[in-house]
């Protein structure tokens, strides 16, 4: 069996935008924020701490990434 390099099993489409990227980066991150905080229901003691701590890091990203989204294509 041959195994196929790290590197050629995800890539990113060569010539993306920028604006496309953010966008799919955005919605990545409030999708992930908003299974960690679904999981976190079902968890408790330093599990539940753990899992809403990451929620709180994906929730920065979230932030960051929707500003600058607004700095690339400010809103009217």
């Amino acid at each position: 069996m041959q195994s196929i390099p790290t590197h050629t099993l995800f890539t990113v489409t060569p010539g993306s935008s920028t604006e496309t990227l953010l966008i799919n980066s955005y919605e990545t991150v409030s999708a992930v924020s908003t299974l960690l905080l679904d999981l976190s229901n079902d968890l408790s003691g330093k599990q539940r701490d753990v899992a809403l701590a990451i929620h709180q890091l994906s929730e920065l990203s979230v932030l960051l990434v929707g500003k600058a989204m607004d700095q690339h294509t400010p809103r009217c």
